[in-house]
């Protein structure tokens, strides 16, 4: 931590706005663009990024007449660049969630056949209730939903159960039963309840491979 602190205090050149700026003209491949992203004149901005690559000491952008393209290191650059401005986002998030541990970004991932339906039931409330609280929602099959969690990306997981939960801490939402539905003239129709042995012959219509509740329905 030391070198970097010293690493910074000796070379002020470099700092934070230039990476915004660079990341914004590589998204919008256009200096005007990329000023009216980051708030800034175009003249400022492009003064900035001169001033970087001499910092640097290597061309990080090929100007043309009607835009603006990274050379090949400026694209490894603006790789790093992204990852630093990341981690700089996180570091102010967790200072704000210490000051407030319910403020600051939440990152959630959900299913697809649970977000649609719960969402809307909370998201209202959870508004009202936590203002301070910005919320980032994904939406993944079980698998890379739970490799995402295990990789840092997102906060927490709302899945349904069984799940692989190695290295996770879980609590139960709600239960659901399994409900079957049938065309009307079905020969099953006719029951006011249905066992899982009625079951046995009939054709089932799932869901496409990597869904949990196909797994499940097959697994019942």
């Amino acid at each position: 931590m030391r070198f970097l602190i010293d690493w910074a205090y000796r070379n002020p050149a470099m700092n934070l706005k230039d990476l915004k700026y660079l990341v914004a003209l590589a998204d919008t491949g256009h200096f005007g663009k990329a000023a009216e992203r980051t708030f800034v004149s175009q003249p400022t901005l492009s003064a900035q990024l001169k001033k970087l690559e001499g910092y640097l000491g290597v061309q990080l952008i090929e100007r043309r007449p009607k835009h603006a393209q990274l050379t090949e290191v400026g694209a490894q650059i603006v790789a790093r660049a992204r990852r630093v401005l990341s981690e700089s986002d996180e570091i102010v998030a967790l200072a704000r969630s210490h000051a407030d541990p319910l403020a600051g970004k939440l990152k959630i991932g959900l299913i697809p056949t649970i977000g649609p339906y719960l969402l809307p039931r909370v998201m209202r409330r959870l508004r009202k209730t936590l203002p301070d609280l910005g919320l980032m929602l994904y939406e993944y099959q079980t698998e890379p939903l739970l490799k995402r969690l295990r990789d840092g990306e997102i906060d927490l997981a709302i899945i349904a159960l069984p799940a692989p939960q190695d290295a996770f801490e879980s609590r139960l939402l709600y239960q659901e039963a399994f409900t079957v539905a049938l065309p009307t003239h079905h020969p099953l129709a006719e029951k006011t309840t249905i066992k899982v042995q009625d079951l046995e012959g009939h054709t089932l219509l799932l869901l496409e491979d990597g869904h949990c509740l196909r797994d499940q329905a097959l697994e019942v």
